[in-house]
């Protein structure tokens, strides 16, 4: 054909505005692709560092016999099989980590502080646990043994949550990218039903005025999608480095890899895609219907 597919069916208003409103789309569907892998970052490095980990506190007993019993208890656990490290928390340590509620009391040395141990297991298999428990009991049977995973789960589902919203929100957003390409698509056929009549006087098949739709569309997803996608790449990379300057473990963990930065620079690529797609699918449609 002689005519020009730049020119044809093409309306800069119309082009200006879906341009835009995939920018804005894509914009906000790269967001939430980048919280849902953060969280599901942060999900995982937070079940590996929880995962097979205990602290034992022993808090009847004088002060004393309580310190020689912790003792005595540490040792047991070293030689128990399974456990990778047993490290007992200093009064210190404990003092520190009262300070925000207690102040300056909170290194009184008449102040009665539990003896706690950190244990490190090889693996959370309830052999193991049983194996620890059972050293437990022989020199402490008073003793209370706290996992970290348990008392962490509801934060562990949280994430988990988080990262389900974010793949719901990506998929709400593609969804309704494709309603609007359909709707712009089934506008433009409606704005240049003769042009395509006439289009069809000439020979051309409705294969080839869907593909002139799609090319229009999938030029105007392109354009949108590169300053959606670059805006909110730039404003994630921000918000990493603020997190990773905060110094927080939990922050830490929930940065992005580099196989969710491809991912997501790979969006972009898909939302074209998809617009190509929904214009074909619609225009042929609409080209059987009407014409």
């Amino acid at each position: 054909m002689a005519y020009s597919t730049a020119r044809l069916l093409d309306d800069a208003r119309d082009g200006r505005a879906m341009t835009w409103v995939i920018a804005i789309m894509l914009f906000l569907t790269v967001l939430a692709a980048a919280m849902g892998l953060a969280t599901r970052n942060a999900a995982t490095t937070l079940e590996r560092s929880l995962a097979g980990r205990l602290t034992v506190q022993l808090t009847s007993g004088a002060p004393a016999a309580r310190a020689a019993q912790g003792a005595r208890l540490a040792a047991r656990l070293r030689a128990t099989p399974g456990v990778t490290r047993v490290a007992p928390v200093s009064r210190a340590a404990l003092a520190e980590l009262l300070r925000p509620w207690l102040g300056a009391d909170s290194a009184d040395p008449a102040l009665p502080l539990p003896v706690m141990i950190d244990v490190d297991l090889a693996d959370g298999t309830p052999a193991t646990l049983a194996r620890v428990r059972a050293a437990v009991a022989r020199i402490a049977p008073e003793a209370r043994i706290d996992a970290h995973a348990s008392w962490m789960a509801a934060i562990a589902g949280m994430l988990s949550l988080a990262t389900w919203i974010g793949a719901g929100l990506v998929a709400l957003m593609a969804s309704a990218t494709a309603m609007v390409v359909v709707l712009a698509a089934r506008a433009g056929l409606d704005a240049h039903r003769a042009t395509i009549e006439v289009m069809h006087m000439l020979g051309a098949t409705d294969v080839q005025v869907a593909r002139l739709f799609q090319r229009r569309i999938a030029r105007d997803a392109l354009v949108g999608g590169a300053i959606g996608g670059a805006g909110a790449l730039a404003l994630v990379a921000v918000i990493g480095m603020r997190g990773a300057g905060l110094g927080s473990e939990l922050l830490g963990a929930a940065g992005l890899g580099a196989g969710a930065w491809v991912a997501l620079a790979l969006l972009p690529l898909c939302f074209v895609l998809l617009a190509m797609a929904a214009a074909r699918v619609a225009v042929t449609r609409a080209l059987r219907n009407i014409l």
